[in-house]
This record gives C-alpha cells, structure tokens and sequence, in this order.
C-alpha cells in the first residue's frame, strides 16, 4: 500500500514514525483537528475536557511509536491532505453514542474505520473517497473481515453550513458497498460491509516442453 497510486492525484502512505512528520504538519495547519483532538477521539484515551491539544499530540505520537495504529496518509504530491483512520475494536474503543450502539449489538466488528479529515483547500476534491478505498485495500491485505463505520445521514436533512462529518456522511460508504445496520443517533447510522481476504496465487509448476 506505501506510495500506491489510487489515482492521477492522489498517492497514500500508512501513517508511521517514518510519516510522522507529514501528519503533524496537517493536523497543525488545521488548528489540531477540531480544536486539539490530533484523531485521538476512537483510541482508548479518548479526548475529554482534561486533555490538551498538547496531551493529544503526545499520546497519539506514542501510538505511533508502539504500532498500535492504522491510518492511511493521502498525498497530493509531497504535500499530506488527508487520512482515514481503522484498526480492530480494541485498538479503538471510543465511539460515539456507545450506549445506543451496545443496545443493538450482536455482532463486534473485526474493524472500525473511525475518523475521515480532508485539509483546508483540499475538500470535495476526492481526498476521503482515495483514503477509504486506501484503508479498505490495506484490511483486505490484512485478511478482511467484518467492517463497521459510523457516518452521519445526508438525505433528507438540511445542509450543515460550515460543519465538518468527522466520520464521514453516508452516502460516501454507500459507494463503497456499505449497508445500514441500524441507527445509534438521529443522523448517525452503524454501516457495514464484509471484506473478502486479499486473493493470493499459488504458484505453479512450468509445464515440461
């Protein structure tokens, strides 16, 4: 997946200690991502009102280190303009409305795609659509398995001037053959999809001439 060309525009690596620094540069450019989370609202920590945007970095850096994170990176050229985060439930914990979502649960994801971004400059320019198609790619290279993402219903509601969906809106999953599974908050729905494990060609014997 490192450096793999999704299209004319976009190339995507995984976020590691090799990549830090890009992530870094983005989340600064955009005020620490809602205000300091630095994408740690899925991870066990959580960002609540006793964090700071300080505290955020460093422990998100502190993932990296350990390799306790999924996230894909996608460049436009040098320049890093988005990710989508993923990774198994108890690499992410943190949901939103966890009350509603345990009330109708049966069946816990193999993974979770938490946060979207897009930078400022760069949104409705496909950046999310490569960054999903990116993580994705990388679960079925990892051997797939039941996907859950949580994004926020577009139809049928007004539009949210000047809001950004953390999660992603509905319709960008839908695209990627994600169906309902059920609602958890008036707007927000758990959407899943089963992904087939990478397919792997054995090798064969050269026939004798």
């Amino acid at each position: 997946m490192d450096d793999e060309r999704l299209d004319s525009a976009y190339t995507t690596r995984p976020l590691t200690a090799d990549t830090w620094g890009d992530f870094a540069r983005l989340v600064e450019a955009n005020n620490g991502v809602w205000g300091g989370c630095w994408c740690m609202g899925f991870h066990p920590e959580g960002v609540g009102k006793g964090s700071s945007a300080s505290q955020n970095r460093d422990a998100k850096r502190a993932h990296v280190r350990k390799g306790t994170v999924h996230q894909v990176l996608v460049y436009d050229g040098d320049e890093c303009v988005g990710w989508c985060q993923f990774g198994p439930p108890a690499e992410l914990p943190t949901i939103k409305n966890p009350t509603a979502y345990d009330a109708g649960l049966t069946e816990l994801p193999d993974w979770r795609i938490g946060c979207i971004f897009t930078g400022k400059g760069h949104r409705g320019s496909g950046v999310a659509r490569a960054a999903v198609a990116a993580a994705l790619a990388a679960i079925e290279e990892a051997g797939g398995g039941l996907v859950e993402a949580y994004p926020e219903q577009v139809e049928g509601r007004e539009p949210q001037r000047g809001a950004y969906f953390h999660t992603g809106p509905e319709n960008l999953f839908e695209a990627f053959g994600f169906e309902r599974d059920r609602r958890i908050a008036k707007w927000r729905w758990v959407m899943r999809r089963r992904v087939q494990p990478q397919a792997t060609t054995e090798a064969r014997p050269t026939p004798s001439p």
